[in-house]
């Protein structure tokens, strides 16, 4: 487009309006700050480019776990939120999506799913529900097939805290439709599995196509959370293959989110619940901090509040008032 002509020549000076910040959580459930033992721990020996970037060049472990570069702010959380015991993910999630210390109300770590005293909580004051009150927009990315609702309408109480977020705070989860216009994310990324759960019409997508995706999704909310729960399966299986498959294809989905990706416009953060896949000597979930990771041009201001899970629902809301 041309420029007016002006009779006199003043000068003309372009202001650029900054864009609306826009805050996308990836949460990965079950991966912690582990050993520098590569055989133990198999973050050291699985092929993570886009991690390694992000941490300033090496995966993070007990002797790296704090970085800052041109890209991220790296930093440990502790997850056991001053409760003896192993974290788990229905008390540690929670503190998450809630910003209340799940196990200290509870009394101790529960897991997987959330204990019925947490509901009440959990369906009040969630982050996607108060967001949604504020006016903000914000989606939970994951798309769940059919046997999923009819699973969920059965009346199974053995739901996650994120999809009991959606559901109890009326807010839509997505489903194949959404998933076959590429406006949803699979949880392990690639689609495979969706033609055995009744749903033939969904084609497979590499993890650097819906970490794409992701970012197409993003842009139209104000909050935007994918949740990969890989990592904690992966760890209880003790299977190194299995762990660096799962490991691999998380690089490669923030791989190709990164792609696309504005640190002028966007937050990302990337957190996990507890530890467990950077032990394979253990099934169970370990005591160990877990990594935050935070990317965007405002990433050392927000990354400065996040000290323990509890930090990240009211950090969220601060940063979209």
């Amino acid at each position: 487009m041309l420029l007016p002509i002006f009779p006199v020549y003043f000068p003309i000076i372009l202001f650029s309006m900054p864009s609306p910040l826009r805050i996308i959580l990836v949460f990965v459930d079950g991966i912690g700050i582990g050993s520098v033992r590569p055989e133990v721990n198999p973050l050291l020996h699985a092929e993570l480019p886009t991690l390694r970037q992000l941490c300033g060049g090496e995966i993070f472990h007990r002797r790296w776990s704090r970085s800052e570069n041109g890209l991220a702010v790296l930093k440990p959380v502790n997850a056991t939120l001053g409760v003896t015991g192993l974290p788990q993910s229905g008390t540690g999630q929670t503190a998450i999506f809630t910003g209340h210390n799940g196990p200290k109300i509870f009394g101790r770590h529960f897991g997987p799913y959330p204990p019925s005293s947490l509901r009440p909580l959990i369906a009040q004051d969630n982050v996607l529900r108060r967001l949604r009150d504020r006016g903000r927009s914000s989606l939970f990315a994951n798309a769940f097939p059919r046997r999923f609702f009819e699973y969920a309408e059965s009346g199974t109480r053995r739901l996650s805290v994120t999809t009991l977020a959606c559901m109890l705070s009326d807010i839509p989860l997505l489903t194949a439709a959404e998933l076959a216009r590429d406006e949803g994310i699979s949880a392990d990324f690639t689609r495979v599995r969706w033609p055995e759960l009744g749903h033939p019409e969904i084609v497979p997508v590499t993890p650097i196509e819906a970490g794409r995706h992701l970012w197409e999704i993003a842009e139209r909310h104000d909050f935007t959370l994918f949740e990969y729960w890989l990592t904690d399966h992966a760890g209880h299986s003790q299977s190194t293959e299995f762990a660096r498959e799962v490991l691999e294809n998380l690089d490669q989905f923030l791989g190709g989110f990164f792609e696309r990706f504005d640190p002028r416009s966007a937050l990302f953060l990337l957190i996990s619940d507890h530890g467990n896949i950077e032990d394979l000597t253990t099934r169970s979930h370990t005591r160990n901090p877990v990594p935050c990771i935070v990317a965007g041009e405002k990433r050392r201001e927000f990354a400065a509040c996040i000290r323990r899970l509890t930090d990240v629902t009211p950090t969220v809301l601060r940063f979209l008032p």
